[in-house]
């Protein structure tokens, strides 16, 4: 199945968004679009996951909400993916893994927003998850996560770097994280899916 995986180059720098994205959201483009200026990456990959195995709501199907993100956001420096079907991954952890083994020579950086500190470690190997790949943390709504006490940030309070040098981090040896402020948005993908319900619902 390599034939479908999305192409790279030794030595880019690709910034790795995991989700359901049920649906993909003007957060996620907000999250995309600063990784791609403030971490200096040359591209952004969705992985639109079939499941998040921390929620037990089952999200709508794969390709439909593929087709969603593709309508959302067209740049030609972001691809919407489903990696981890290909790669038969479930969690985080194993698809870092098997894309590092894929592509040897690009230096990946795992993304996400502020709002997954407090849960992240819940994530299955989210030690290992630290030490394999450097990780970009975009803010979002709420308090300010990065300075809140959580098992995350005081694990690995020695290895953040300040957002001044945020650009520098795909280059960087894990386990590294750092964590930069934007000017917030504050969609989210179950604020939609609940316009979604009160609309069928209505008719």
């Amino acid at each position: 199945m390599r034939y479908n995986f999305p192409y790279a180059t030794p030595g880019q720098r690709i910034g790795l968004l995991g989700g359901s994205f049920d649906p993909a959201h003007e957060g996620h483009v907000h999250i995309t679009k600063e990784a791609l200026k403030r971490f200096k990456l040359d591209r952004v990959w969705w992985l639109i996951s079939p499941k998040n195995p921390l929620k037990e709501r089952n999200p709508d199907l794969v390709g439909d909400r593929i087709k969603e993100a593709n309508l959302l956001l067209s740049h030609p420096r972001v691809v919407v993916t489903d990696l981890e079907i290909q790669l038969s991954t479930q969690y985080t952890s194993d698809t870092i893994l098997k894309l590092k083994r894929l592509y040897p020579r690009v230096s990946f950086v795992w993304l996400m927003g502020a709002d997954n500190i407090p849960t992240f470690n819940l994530w299955k190997n989210w030690k290992k998850i630290m030490r394999e790949v450097p990780i970009g943390v975009v803010d979002r709504p709420g308090n300010n996560y990065a300075t809140r006490k959580n098992k995350m940030t005081e694990s690995f309070k020695n290895k953040k770097i300040p957002g001044a040098h945020s650009k520098l981090l795909a280059l960087m040896e894990p386990p590294v994280w750092c964590y930069i402020n934007t000017h917030l948005n504050h969609i989210s993908s179950s604020q939609i899916r609940l316009v979604k319900h009160s609309l069928i619902n209505k008719n």
